[in-house]
């Protein structure tokens, strides 16, 4: 399974995922995750151009082909879930399934972090931030040490959305998994509405945030999983 971060790289896996790795391990599976360009120890990238989120995508593409691996389950959360979702109708054949973690209706409808948080980002300090989700991504960044510019041309260049009638196209098992407290995300139920044959995930009393360590979240991606053992 490859592991496809939003604001975060490799080097802070167990603090994103808290015991990820090892359950997933400890279940059978082998674990990759990958800095995405711009993040943790990828090159830094300053051009928003860069970040268009077909050329993430396709990163995590080349990923596989280096490790010569045919096919992959994909677990992404937030930017990575909209990654994961590009690659779902891209490269589907390179995909057994996918885990959409932190994403919603908003893969669709748009209303996740935006300028707001790129101008938090490229602020001289926390204290110069007002916006209360610029400050959770900015104290975020500064937390995990990373390039704050190249997270801002990041935010900036993948902005793109999907339409509603490339999200009905998704055909590969789909896992829709969303803090029930994620205003960010937006409702997994609409965006299950959407994506044939998907299952949605509730994750109770969760923001986006704190969803991604939650026992109920890691449950239902390890028993998706196993169905597809």
């Amino acid at each position: 399974i490859v592991l496809v971060h939003g604001f975060a790289s490799s080097k802070n896996v167990n603090w994103v995922y808290p015991t990820w790795v090892s359950d997933l391990r400890r279940d059978g599976r082998r674990v990759i995750a990958l800095d995405n360009r711009g993040h943790g120890d990828s090159a830094k990238l300053y051009d928003s151009a860069q970040y268009e989120i077909s050329i993430m995508a396709s990163d995590v593409i080349a990923l596989l082909d280096h490790l010569k691996i045919d096919r992959a389950d994909v677990m992404g959360y937030s930017l990575g879930s909209r990654m994961t979702a590009v690659l779902a109708l891209e490269a589907p054949q390179r995909l057994r399934s996918i885990i959409l973690g932190g994403i919603g209706i908003g893969l669709i409808a748009g209303g996740g972090p935006g300028e707001n948080v790129a101008t938090a980002l490229e602020a001289e300090s926390l204290d110069d931030v007002t916006d209360p989700v610029g400050r959770t991504f900015r104290a975020f960044a500064d937390q995990t040490r990373s390039d704050r510019r190249a997270l801002a041309a990041c935010l900036r260049g993948s902005r793109r959305l999907m339409t509603e009638e490339e999200a009905a196209r998704i055909g590969v098992p789909t896992l829709i998994a969303v803090g029930s407290k994620d205003e960010i995300a937006g409702s997994a139920q609409a965006l299950g509405d959407i994506i044939p044959g998907s299952q949605v995930l509730d994750i109770p009393n969760r923001d986006h945030m704190r969803a991604v360590g939650d026992k109920v979240y890691k449950t239902g991606v390890v028993e998706f999983l196993s169905g597809r053992a």
